[in-house]
């Protein structure tokens, strides 16, 4: 099982890959339904990396 802290990164990375390979992203210029999916979580899991960062005590 890989860290926490490189899950976000590794998804933002999917989701790049996804974004370059898709044809239907790339004939539409728009995302699709898979890219957003994707987006979403990469976004979960980097707000969640975020709020325990947050809660670490100091």
């Amino acid at each position: 099982m890989q860290p926490l802290q490189d899950r976000p990164d590794q998804a933002a990375d999917e989701y790049e890959t996804h974004l370059r390979t898709c044809r239907q992203c790339g004939a539409d210029g728009r995302p699709c339904s898979v890219a957003k999916y994707l987006r979403r979580v990469h976004n979960n899991l980097a707000r969640a990396a975020r709020g325990r960062r947050d809660a670490s005590p100091r």
